[in-house]
């Protein structure tokens, strides 16, 4: 089970919101690229990036920063992006730059036919982001709840030759408060894609959790202000998943 850093870029800088709002953000760096090969140190075998200007624009609004991150890593491992992926286009420029996976969200609930489209035209490259709340998903940056079911909506888009599913419970998220463990196991059993959880990881009892129900299909974690803010040990969390699977 993977433990996947996040690098969420606002304005170049790495930051973190808490439940999605643009204006409480806290600013980690000024150079998202040297957390790189922090992360890389540690043990990261994935990265995980998210450009929020982006995803509330509609269009890439962090290419640079990007751009400069994929250069630290180097091919070394795989990067998942989301924000502001609204076009074909846009996923082949990202795919060509050397992001591994493309990540589609609120596009995917609303043109399902668009991610109908990627997932035909990238196959292996594409994965869905489903964001909600009391099991309904969530879009457009969180500010709406929608009336699709998450479970009913991932069934279908697994139908579309999508990668995997990234779940996030936004009332979570940012605000360190443990992972909706039973929630993402009902939406992995569901599935035959793997599920990445995402969230309000805190601290390592919510990696020994996950690690105990990653069989239902639970591939990794995404963690952010916990391991910015120090109540996770990043490595510590990794060798803890490890071990937990390999026993």
């Amino acid at each position: 089970m993977l433990i996947i850093p996040a690098i969420d870029l606002k304005d170049g800088q790495c930051v973190r919101l808490r439940q999605g709002e643009m204006d409480d953000a806290t600013v980690f760096s000024d150079d998202p690229a040297s957390f790189v090969s922090h992360w890389l140190g540690q043990g990261a075998r994935r990265m995980h990036l998210v450009d929020l200007n982006g995803a509330f624009a509609g269009k890439p609004k962090n290419l640079d920063a990007v751009k400069r991150i994929i250069a630290a890593v180097d091919g070394d491992v795989p990067v998942q992006l989301g924000g502001g992926i609204r076009t074909l286009e846009t996923i082949e420029m990202y795919l060509d730059a050397g992001i591994d996976y493309v990540i589609i969200g609120t596009a995917a609930v609303k043109q399902p036919g668009f991610l109908h489209e990627a997932c035909d035209a990238f196959p292996g490259h594409i994965i869905v982001g489903l964001d909600a709340k009391d099991g309904k998903v969530a879009t457009d940056g969180w500010s709406k709840i929608t009336d699709h079911d998450v479970i009913d909506l991932a069934q279908r888009f697994q139908g579309y030759g999508v990668e995997s599913v990234i779940y996030t419970d936004i009332g979570r998220d940012g605000m360190l408060s443990g992972v909706n463990i039973e929630a993402t196991v009902r939406l992995a059993q569901a599935l035959t894609i793997p599920v990445i959880a995402s969230g309000g990881l805190t601290d390592l009892n919510d990696v020994r959790r996950l690690a105990e129900v990653a069989a239902e299909g639970i591939e990794g974690v995404i963690t952010g202000r916990a391991i910015y803010e120090g109540t996770i040990d990043f490595k510590a969390a990794q060798t803890l998943a490890d071990e937990l699977i390999a026993a």
